[in-house]
């Protein structure tokens, strides 16, 4: 059974579409061979995507697939379009989030290049969320050994985290450490501070969340599983006021997600001072596939 979406996911989408943006854009739409053809579809996909509005660019992406099937830019923006759907509030329970396709077409632009790396991280973060984690740390592992990967802390991120929930604590936390050295990498604070949680080091766990949420960022700030996790950690160290403030925090930045509804009852279970919610700011949506990847 598959999770709901993680929150780093969601704060990690962004990077994803931050490196789409990066890539370069084709020739002449004008251009009547089926590969300019299929470019251009890119283009125009890419345009529709960063002006918020997924499905019309899943159409033009999909005729670019058709077009050229050898278009590794088309297919692996395919899958992160795909991907994009399951990044809201719902999580894996939107309606359009179609897991199985975002795997099918990270698979695909691997197929047509195997060199193509941050398919590679985007494939290991989608068998993530599907909770294949041994499956995810056998694609992840050639990648934090590839020194030309020039985004390797996603890569590290995402092997850490495969490796911390599939219980291999002590590999886990050595991955992340070393996804971490991106000091502004807040979704790799985040699964650090997990796995210390999971160990039982609560004052580091501590430490290692208050970097994330520390980082000067309003998506790292609105991390919201962050702010939970945190709480959690300081009200079993006994330090309820805090942890008061990071429940409440939590549940500002949205009721409506799984971990704004459970802030919310951790704020009546700790005996918190009642406090009417603020005004809801919009989620960490969309900032890094968490640290999933990259678009280039």
């Amino acid at each position: 059974m598959v999770r709901m979406l993680c929150p780093e996911f969601r704060a990690g989408f962004a990077l994803l579409a931050l490196t789409a943006a990066c890539a370069p854009a084709s020739g002449n739409p004008h251009a009547q061979s089926p590969e300019r053809q299929s470019e251009a579809e890119y283009d125009l996909a890419r345009e529709y995507f960063y002006k918020g509005a997924p499905r019309e660019a899943l159409d033009h992406v999909l005729k670019a697939d058709r077009l050229d099937e050898k278009n590794g830019k088309a297919l692996y923006f395919t899958s992160v379009i795909y991907l994009s759907f399951c990044s809201g509030d719902r999580g894996l329970k939107a309606p359009d989030c179609k897991m199985e396709l975002a795997d099918e077409y990270a698979r695909k632009t691997l197929a047509n290049d195997e060199r193509f790396r941050d398919a590679r991280n985007l494939l290991g973060n989608i068998l993530i969320l599907e909770e294949k984690y041994k499956d995810a740390i056998v694609a992840l592992e050639p990648l934090v050994k590839d020194p030309s990967y020039n985004a390797s802390h996603l890569a590290w991120g995402n092997l850490g985290w495969a490796q911390v929930l599939d219980g291999q604590l002590d590999q886990g936390i050595a991955s992340l450490r070393n996804a971490i050295t991106q000091p502004k990498f807040c979704v790799g604070f985040y699964r650090l501070g997990v796995a210390y949680a999971k160990k039982g080091d609560l004052p580091t766990a501590e430490q290692h969340l208050s970097s994330a949420v520390g980082v000067d960022s309003p998506d790292c700030q609105n991390l919201q599983d962050a702010w939970r996790e945190r709480g959690e950690v300081r009200a079993k160290l006994g330090h309820t006021d805090q942890a008061c403030g990071d429940f409440m925090k939590c549940r500002d930045i949205s009721l409506t997600t799984d971990a704004g509804k459970a802030c919310a009852a951790d704020i009546i279970k700790s005996s918190c001072p009642a406090t009417k919610p603020a005004d809801s700011k919009p989620s960490s949506v969309a900032t890094q596939t968490s640290g999933i990847g990259r678009l280039t």
